[in-house]
């Protein structure tokens, strides 16, 4: 099963057919971005709230994440002729005279004013079977759409998997360059404290009590868990990746572990000078890695 981007666009083309034999052409599409949950927006003509409803379980029975716009536009041809009320527009404007001879006013009524009061602009609405016709034609089409869509989003998503195996790979080699830095920068973190101690407490010292001290802090700046658990993200990532699916959400809190262990590993290796500065550079590169792979992943379904 592939994973799914959240990003594609799909369209079609259909016909209604109305009474008396005429067709009402249309075009209805079907837009998504990235989002955290899942998100409809419809656009339809009036008079097909019922349709909206219908569409709204269909795309939640179809899609899982995603900022989803899906609109109908009629063909301009077929649409009905609009008009005026012509008994609203003539009482604005006998009353707009009458108030200006009242109170002895300037002016003259704004046209634009007037149509757009409620009600002013109307059309020759088609009747009740005319949209029950169109709506009934849009829902044949609904099925066809969605999966262009979701096909789009799978090839995508490809192009996200192919990226993030990519990001994987060097995320392991620099954990593998760390782990192989780690034995050395153990020794001259050890050496360098016993030098600061034998210091600080002159020739006199108990040697075993400080070898003491000296291990346990070099115990506490063991990174040793911290590349084990790094591993363990990327082999599990991978698996999510194969897997396919809903995986987005797990994605990014992979990832975010995966920065915290960078962060930790980072924090315990910080001036011990020598080789260390080089576990530095790897670490900076990894939290550079997971940055981008986390911008991939937010559109991940």
């Amino acid at each position: 099963m592939p994973i799914y981007s959240m990003t594609g666009f799909a369209q079609v083309q259909g016909w209604a057919a109305l009474r008396g034999g005429e067709q009402l052409s249309y075009t209805l599409s079907l837009k998504s971005v990235n989002h955290r949950f899942l998100d409809l927006q419809f656009r339809l003509p009036a008079g097909l709230d019922a349709l909206e409803m219908e569409l709204r379980k269909v795309m939640k029975e179809n899609l899982v994440r995603g900022h989803v716009d899906l609109s109908l536009a009629l063909d301009r041809a077929a649409q009905p002729k609009s008009g005026y009320n012509h008994q609203l527009v003539s009482a604005y404007l006998a009353a707009f005279a009458a108030l200006r001879e009242e109170f002895r006013l300037a002016g003259e009524p704004d046209l634009n004013a007037a149509l757009r009061l409620p009600g002013a602009l109307q059309g020759d609405s088609r009747d009740s079977e005319d949209m029950a016709a169109l709506a009934e034609s849009v829902l044949q089409q609904t099925g066809p759409l969605i999966e262009q869509l979701k096909s789009m989003r799978a090839r995508e998503g490809e192009a996200l998997q192919a990226i993030l195996l990519a990001t994987l790979d060097r995320l392991a080699e620099a954990t593998e360059a760390v782990a192989g830095l780690r034995p050395e920068i153990e020794r001259r973190f050890q050496e360098r404290l016993s030098q600061r101690l034998a210091s600080a407490v002159g020739v006199e010292f108990n040697q075993q009590r400080v070898l003491e001290e000296v291990a346990v802090l070099v115990e506490r700046s063991d990174i040793s868990e911290e590349l084990t658990r790094m591993a363990a993200h990327i082999g599990h990532f991978r698996e999510l990746l194969e897997g396919g699916g809903e995986a987005g959400k797990k994605l990014d809190f992979l990832l975010q572990e995966m920065n915290r262990e960078a962060n930790t590993l980072l924090s315990k290796t910080g001036g011990v000078g020598g080789k260390g500065t080089l576990i530095t550079e790897l670490g900076l590169a990894m939290k550079a890695e997971i940055e981008k792979a986390r911008e991939q992943v937010q559109n991940v379904e």
